[in-house]
């Protein structure tokens, strides 16, 4: 359930392999070995015996079964500031499917007894840094045997998407509500994909809900938009500027006239390390098919030319050729304010040399300050941040791998302890030191 629409995803969206979960194949052995451990002393009524329990000895003296023993565990991150949470659902469909035991061939399913309270995908939590003071984003309570086997996949759900998230609504608070392409795919296997999408777009709608933007999300791929019913989209391809020997503007006018009008065309200029001269060619080209279509009454296919964008992706070991050198020549290396600039100028500009009649300068003038400048290549939300107080005209960002980021101030791994444990009907505070029970007032009894 995201905060956004009130609906909780389930396996349906998931598809969880749910054998190999159940048997702990995803899971830390060690977690593996502790719930077999407590489920054969369950079976053996061993009642403890030690020397050392942190609990009265009123309580101890009527005996204890420890494999029958359940459990509060809370689970939380430690991420400093605000952590955007997402892979709840997903971690309640593992709890809802694969909390139990085998009972020699047959799955027990005990999900039932459990006690579950979650906040919702899209919440937001904060952390100072005190593992004494943290806010938990999911409770559970029950026999940690028949859950201590999912600990390392609920943990890794929580965490990977969470991640991400917040990794996302940080850039766009840093890009000012401009919109932010989601370029990773290519950077992490595929299998991850589907909630790095998810997680992408759960942080889109908190920062239009924050900020009160409308910001649409962008993707990739569609195994990005599986979850949530989006679809990939794109510009082309440097491969594609090759397959038409070069030539940016030809292989534009291809794309425009085979690929549907819903795709927004996005031209990537800087296959030849020369930005102006081939957005101008590329420019060129879309507005000449498309007023001769316009001229011609046929205006629905006049839109296939219309020029979305052009995208800047220039190497961070070359200087375009459009840039003059300036100072120290790092500083004119890859995408970079100048050339933002010089871009936007020459785009605005072009309808200039079209020679035009009177009727069609207006219109000139607007397709060419329609054209959005999308810039990419090493861009993370610091980058984002110098770009927009320096005012550089640029209109999209196309974010990757920084999206990934886990550390320093970008570390959002999550942590689950137990806190407290159910004695003889009570439940007593049993966390180890530096931890203690917590509370969230966004936490919702799930079953």
């Amino acid at each position: 359930m995201s905060v956004f629409d009130n609906k909780r995803l389930d396996n349906s969206t998931f598809k969880l392999d749910i054998d190999r979960m159940r048997d702990g194949w995803y899971t830390d052995k060690y977690f593996v070995n502790i719930a077999n451990m407590l489920t054969v002393l369950a079976k053996e009524n061993y009642i403890y015996n030690g020397q050392y329990p942190n609990l009265p000895s009123s309580m101890v003296e009527k005996g204890i079964n420890c494999g029958d023993i359940e459990v509060e565990m809370q689970f939380f991150t430690r991420r400093l500031g605000d952590t955007v949470v997402v892979g709840i659902d997903k971690a309640l469909t593992m709890l809802r499917h694969c909390t139990g035991y085998w009972q020699e061939d047959q799955w027990v399913d005990t999900h039932a007894n459990l006690e579950v309270w979650a906040v919702q995908d899209g919440c937001t939590v904060h952390s100072n840094g005190d593992p004494m003071d943290v806010q938990p984003v999911m409770r559970v309570r029950g026999h940690y045997r028949d859950f201590a086997h999912l600990e390392t996949t609920l943990l890794g759900i929580l965490a990977r998407a969470s991640r991400v998230a917040t990794n996302v609504y940080q850039t766009l608070i840093a890009a000012r509500g401009k919109p932010l392409l989601f370029f990773p795919a290519r950077f992490d296997v595929h299998e991850v994909q589907a909630a790095d999408g998810y997680a992408y777009h759960i942080a889109v709608e908190r920062y239009n809900m924050d900020y009160a933007h409308k910001l649409g999300p962008f993707v990739s791929t569609d195994a990005q938009g599986d979850w949530w019913g989006g679809a990939g989209g794109g510009t082309v391809a440097h491969a594609a500027i090759a397959s038409f020997l070069g030539d940016t503007a030809e292989a534009m006018l291809a794309f425009a006239r085979i690929q549907p009008a819903s795709i927004v065309r996005i031209a990537l200029v800087d296959f030849n390390n020369d930005c102006v001269t081939d957005s101008l060619r590329v420019c060129t080209a879309m507005f000449q098919k498309y007023r001769e279509l316009v001229d011609k009454g046929e205006m629905d296919e006049a839109e296939r030319y219309r020029l979305y964008g052009v995208r800047l992706d220039t190497s961070a070991s070359l200087r375009d050729v459009s840039v003059p050198p300036l100072g120290d020549p790092k500083l004119d290396l890859g995408v970079t304010p100048r050339l933002v600039h010089i871009v936007r100028e020459a785009l605005d500009n072009a309808w200039k040399d079209w020679n035009l009649p009177a009727e069609w300068v207006e219109r000139a003038q607007e397709f060419c300050s329609f054209v959005k400048i999308v810039v990419s290549g090493g861009f993370d939300a610091e980058r984002i941040d110098r770009f927009e107080r320096l005012g550089v005209p640029v209109d999209i960002y196309a974010v990757g791998s920084s999206l990934f980021d886990n550390h320093g101030p970008t570390k959002a791994d999550y942590t689950a302890d137990v806190v407290r444990v159910k004695i003889h009907g009570e439940w007593v505070d049993m966390a180890k030191i530096g931890r203690r029970p917590c509370e969230n007032p966004d936490l919702e009894r799930i079953w």
